[in-house]
């Protein structure tokens, strides 16, 4: 059965347009090494028979310490802004970013987080049915980077394991030198695969890698979003199939 579904409002903008998987950040620290998206999430987009997957939001939240730049990050990524005098997000923020993967719409709704410890509770209300959990940490401040274990562990807590990506993200890339930023992302690698986390390392001020890890993220929630539907609908059908009683049998006569 082929998907009547079309896009929703007017066509996206160019950059959010995704027709190849976008690649990893390091492959030391990366949740999948492959280039390509899953065969059956391609034949199933050339065919628009991805069933709900473009009318549904993929909830994405970012949670991290005050001040690491979790706002900036989300603002420049949406809006393609930055402002270096960001009020402290009190409780909860999102935005809705859309996305065009494989000719199908696909839309991120992305969660700004508190980060002060006094709206603690009223953010992790937030978390519960995220598909990823972004930790954000200041690669110049390695206690942000200690803190994201604790982060990543309340935010899991609201959801079913092994039902989120997890990225581990360093911000404020461009107030390190290069040899700097190498140091700080080995401490930050290493942790990430501990958390069994993608690692990114960014800048919101400059915009450096903040598409590209966007696109990342949405590819990699499209594609599971695909395969959970195709897996949904397969399950259905056998159940159907089991559920509807056998034919009786002719009598056979033996011949005259």
């Amino acid at each position: 059965m082929r998907s009547s579904l079309t896009p929703l409002g007017p066509p996206v903008s160019r950059d959010r347009v995704i027709t190849r998987f976008p690649k990893w950040y390091t492959p030391e620290a990366c949740l999948q090494l492959k280039e390509h998206f899953h065969g059956q999430v391609s034949t199933t987009c050339q065919r628009r028979n991805t069933g709900t997957v473009g009318l549904r939001l993929s909830k994405v939240v970012v949670v991290g310490d005050l001040y690491v730049g979790k706002t900036s990050l989300i603002h420049r990524f949406c809006k393609n802004v930055f402002d270096r005098d960001y009020k402290a997000t009190i409780g909860v923020d999102f935005e809705i970013e859309r996305f065009e993967i494989g000719g199908i719409p696909y839309s991120l709704q992305i969660w700004d987080t508190a980060g002060q410890e006094k709206f603690k509770c009223i953010a992790s209300a937030y978390y519960r049915g995220a598909q990823v959990i972004i930790t954000a940490f200041d690669l110049t401040d390695v206690q942000t980077l200690e803190h994201t274990r604790q982060w990543l562990e309340d935010a899991l807590r609201e959801n079913e394991p092994g039902s989120c990506f997890v990225f581990l993200v360093g911000t404020k890339k461009d107030l390190l030198s290069g040899a700097a930023c190498a140091q700080a992302e080995v401490e930050a690698v290493r942790l990430a695969n501990e958390m069994q986390a993608e690692y990114w390392s960014v800048s919101a001020k400059t915009g450096e890698n903040v598409k590209a890890f966007f696109s990342r993220v949405a590819a990699l929630a499209f594609e599971q979003s695909v395969l959970q539907d195709l897996e949904r609908r397969s399950s259905a059908r056998l159940q159907a199939w089991r559920g509807v009683p056998p034919r009786p049998r002719r009598a056979r006569h033996p011949p005259a």
